[in-house]
């Protein structure tokens, strides 16, 4: 843990776990531009990922582990990024938690809402930052969308379309893991989406409706594509269309939205694979042409926007957007909508507490 007589401008030291395709691209893409950390170790309990990784990031046998527990016992860390498959990462959360080190962890944060709330409520008994990372809050486009709808630009919302077109299908299924995600639509990608209706229209959902629509040649194990119609607190309605086997015009990773509101019609893209470049914002009033919006510059974005904020926060700065906390809601529709493409029927969306509502989100 940081010590209370720590310069505040000291980097924030992490040990990183989980060094498989996404952990590697944390270490390439993520971490480098964040100079407010250093990782100062990393662990993967599979030895052959873990020397791999070692070799590509040149790193010391001191700073390799394949125990996290053993890892905190031999270097000195403030935090965690976990970046482990996601069915250890609560139980990896808990064992950071537990060795007093604060928690930064990839979405999806947990499978279901019981299971993430004992790493919320761990985290608060024991002082610790746990944050996730949605790591889409942090690109301009939905940051500016969250503030226009929030200062009535197009007055009050009556519905909201969400579109994700992909084509996810090339490689072999013997050796695809994706293709054996549980729920690849809904825990993998449909997460971040849940996260910004959340987050752009200030809502909480009530209830979920989800009717898969996989062809029959999907090498999807389970769903990779599927209608939704979600209600939101206030009685608004949003319907979301995604699909892994998409042939249509590809989206970018925000997928394609548009919020109609009394007065006119917002719509944003972003989250591409440019970076903040391709975030667009446009809205139209009255019937009239849509007009683009000028965005924020960012110098961070994304992972590293977040990353930055969970550093700041381990040294007694202001707390992050996402923390595990606020994530509650983004948990419980994600939950919600795969129980209902299991069920084929309404599920309601299990309601949290005030005090476990909507994170804000701000310039990182």
């Amino acid at each position: 843990m940081v010590d209370s007589g720590s310069e505040a401008s000291s980097p924030t030291r992490i040990l990183h776990v989980g060094l498989g395709g996404w952990g590697t691209d944390w270490e390439r893409n993520a971490i480098p531009p964040v100079e407010e950390v250093e990782r100062v170790g990393v662990v993967d309990a599979h030895e052959p990922t873990l020397r791999a990784a070692q070799r590509t990031l040149g790193l010391p046998d001191a700073a390799c582990f394949t125990s996290l527990t053993e890892a905190a016992a031999q270097v000195a860390a403030d935090g965690v990024v976990i970046t482990a498959p996601m069915d250890l990462h609560v139980p990896l959360a808990l064992e950071a938690l537990e060795a007093g080190l604060h928690v930064l962890v990839e979405k999806p944060f947990a499978g279901t809402l019981a299971e993430a709330r004992t790493a919320v409520e761990r985290a608060e008994e024991l002082g610790l930052v746990l944050q996730v990372s949605q790591n889409y809050r942090f690109y301009p486009a939905p940051q500016t969308v969250r503030r226009l709808v929030a200062e009535g630009a197009v007055g009050d919302l009556s519905v909201v379309h969400v579109d994700f077109r992909r084509w996810d299908h090339d490689e072999p299924v013997e050796t695809y893991r994706h293709y054996a995600f549980p729920h690849p639509l809904i825990y993998d990608m449909a997460i971040h989406h849940f996260d910004l209706l959340r987050m752009v229209t200030g809502r909480e959902a009530v209830s979920v409706y989800a009717r898969t629509t996989d062809p029959p040649w999907s090498r999807y194990a389970e769903e990779a594509s599927a209608v939704l119609v979600i209600e939101l607190t206030g009685g608004l309605v949003a319907s979301y269309r995604g699909s892994w086997v998409s042939r249509g015009p590809q989206t970018t990773w925000d997928g394609e939205w548009a919020l109609e509101g009394e007065r006119g019609r917002i719509t944003f893209t972003g989250r591409g694979d440019d970076g903040p470049a391709d975030d667009v914002v446009e809205v139209s009033l009255g019937g009239g042409a849509p007009e683009p919006v000028e965005l924020p510059a960012m110098d961070l974005w994304g992972r590293s926007a977040g990353l930055r904020q969970f550093a700041r926060a381990v040294r007694g700065g202001p707390a992050p957007d996402v923390t595990g906390r606020a994530n509650l809601g983004s948990i419980a529709l994600m939950e919600a909508a795969a129980r209902s493409a299991e069920s084929g029927r309404v599920e309601a969306v299990e309601q949290v507490e005030p005090s476990e509502q909507l994170g804000g989100v701000g310039q990182a």
